[in-house]
């Protein structure tokens, strides 16, 4: 999966803010949209080896964890649960539901995990005028206001509901996709992704392009006014991530790889299993007439943000 060199943030940076005092017994974390794994599994792992460390002198006997691996109820916990490491050291429990409502009693976790989950909305905005376009934004004004205010709603209910969930001084490590600020859709490697991709279905199926999907990419302005205005976190560190591939991910199957890795789903949803490895070989192809623009955008305008909040 293209998200395992992507999952690069270093967690004992993170985890080096959480206080000292009152050290639990027990040790709650919550990962927001698990999926299946692996990655959850070794940003869980990375997060409970850097708490121990971090805790090694300030509370002599072990500390133990619990993990709550949270997505929507149909996703595959079966598979999750079949998955899970052997010799892990926490205990771990499945939570179904959206991350965008209350899922934990008050004050009880200390550290929640969210990573490339928060991109999508909870519903697609409605926009008149604008129908049958895979685009989330459609180089159009109001499609761009409407989705901007439909992740700020959600991004705030998001902030609410762990700050309501978190001890205080807790901490939420967040990983996003993020747009540069000051670069509109059209010119970066997202708007060049989705013309291509809409392009493509509509050659292959005949059906017309992909119904609007409920996606959205923030600038880290767009970020940093919202947590601000939520007031009730601190942000600790907000910044882009580095990725030595990203320079390197020019070439039309890895782009069609990295697609897939996010539309899958989406596309086997509307289309069907028959239809998958069709629409995605036939998207490396319009990739590869499109290489050198799609190419250089990537390079310039990908973002991968990653922001560390600490609950008043």
């Amino acid at each position: 999966s293209i998200q395992v060199y992507i999952l690069r943030y270093d967690p004992r940076t993170a985890v080096t803010d959480l206080g000292t005092n009152a050290v639990p017994n027990t040790f709650r974390i919550a990962d927001f949209g698990c999926s299946t794994g692996p990655n959850t599994f070794i940003a869980v792992q990375n997060i409970i080896d850097s708490v121990e460390l971090k805790f090694q002198h300030e509370c002599p006997s072990a500390i133990e964890f619990q993990v709550f691996f949270n997505d929507h109820s149909d996703n595959d916990f079966n598979t999750l649960f079949k998955s899970l490491p052997q010799s892990r050291s926490y205990y771990a429990a499945g939570v179904p539901g959206s991350f965008y409502s209350s899922l934990f009693p008050k004050s009880s976790l200390h550290f929640v995990h969210s990573s490339y989950t928060l991109h999508w909305l909870s519903k697609v905005p409605k926009v008149d005028g604008v129908e049958g376009s895979i685009q989330t934004r459609r180089f159009v004004n109001e499609v761009m206001e409407a989705y901007a205010a439909q992740f700020n709603n959600d991004f705030q209910t998001f902030l609410n509901t762990r700050a309501q969930e978190l001890v205080p001084g807790g901490l939420a490590a967040l990983v996003m996709f993020s747009v540069p600020d000051g670069i509109p859709l059209v010119n970066n490697a997202a708007g060049s992704f989705y013309n291509t991709f809409g392009s493509c279905l509509v050659e292959l199926t005949k059906m017309g392009i992909l119904s609007k999907e409920k996606m959205y990419n923030p600038t880290p302005k767009e970020l940093e006014g919202i947590i601000q205005r939520n007031g009730n976190f601190t942000i600790e560190r907000m910044e882009k991530m580095t990725n030595p591939k990203q320079q390197v991910l020019c070439s039309a199957s890895d782009l069609a790889v990295a697609m897939r890795a996010v539309y899958e789903g989406l596309v086997k949803e509307h289309f069907g299993d028959e239809f998958v490895d069709k629409i995605f070989n036939h998207f490396a192809t319009k990739a590869e007439e499109n290489i050198s623009i799609i190419g250089q955008r990537v390079q310039d305008s990908m973002m991968d943000l990653f922001i560390l909040l600490k609950r008043i």
